[in-house]
């Protein structure tokens, strides 16, 4: 009798010590589940969102040969951005800087006469060439933003060599200190010297156009001819500026190198592309 009642004493001291759940634990639980289902909500909308279903519109364009039709997903690229991307693939962005081209003392003496007109022009070119630039919109990507940097840049180098080539024709000082003159200095300075240093350095640039050259006897025929000439002075000074420091300069003007790389680029915008080509 003594054992049973000791038995249910000690059943009954278990269950009084039985743990309690406390309230602020519940909280936390609760907390918990409604973040974990705030959580999968989220995902849900992540997922639903990248299965967003492709919206595919056509744009027309033309390369060298061909006629094309590119297909993109507008939901990954305006209207817009294809086609100023376009212009500034295939156009360079419509930069054009018209300067007239001396070759002899005939165009010497015209670009001398209207030099004012000339730079006011170039100058217009200038604002209108860039302005067309900023105001491409192309495709967000750090590719497309530098190749657009790029040609800004391009386009100012171009637009100071050009408005220097133009000065130099009237005066050929302005050859002695720019940033272009660096690698072309043996020109400015024979510009800026004595007749034997003009003549010195026109001989050797015709030697060099000579050799480059289909017919390099008839280069140094005219060459020589021109030399004996009452204006030979104007001919030297039309090859140094065009043929010897406008080609020299040209090559420290950076472009950005329109390669495989950058077709490959503008491709990549198209989930497809049908084209006909005409035979090269």
């Amino acid at each position: 009798m003594r054992k049973t009642i000791w038995v249910i004493a000690a059943a009954l001291l278990l269950s009084n010590c039985k743990k309690e759940v406390s309230p602020t634990h519940n909280a936390v639980v609760n907390r918990t589940t409604q973040q974990q289902d705030s959580a999968e909500t989220v995902s849900k909308a992540i997922d639903s969102t990248s299965r967003k279903e492709a919206k595919i519109e056509t744009f027309d364009f033309i390369t060298e040969l061909c006629t094309n039709k590119g297909y993109f997903d507008s939901n990954t690229y305006s209207r817009r951005e294809i086609e100023d991307t376009y212009k500034l693939w295939f156009n360079h962005g419509g930069i054009s800087l018209s300067t007239p081209s001396v070759f002899k003392p005939q165009d010497l003496y015209k670009v001398r006469r209207e030099k004012d007109a000339i730079l006011a022009k170039l100058d217009a070119d200038f604002l209108k060439s860039k302005k067309n630039l900023e105001n491409l919109v192309v495709v967000k990507n750090p590719y497309w933003q530098n190749i657009k940097s790029a040609y800004l840049k391009m386009l100012k180098q171009d637009y100071q060599k050009n408005k220097i080539q133009i000065e130099s024709f009237s005066n050929p000082s302005v050859l002695l200190n720019n940033s272009f003159t660096k690698n072309c200095r043996n020109y400015a300075k024979a510009l800026n010297g004595s007749d034997a240093e003009i003549m010195e350095e026109w001989r050797k640039l015709r030697g060099e156009m000579s050799k480059r050259n289909g017919n390099p006897a008839k280069v140094m025929r005219d060459f020589e001819s021109n030399a004996q000439s009452a204006d030979w002075k104007d001919f030297a000074t039309a090859d140094l500026i065009t043929f010897g420091w406008g080609n020299c300069a040209n090559q420290d003007v950076e472009r950005p190198l329109h390669d495989e790389k950058m077709n490959k680029q503008f491709e990549s915008l198209f989930t497809k592309t049908d084209s006909e080509c005409d035979e090269p």
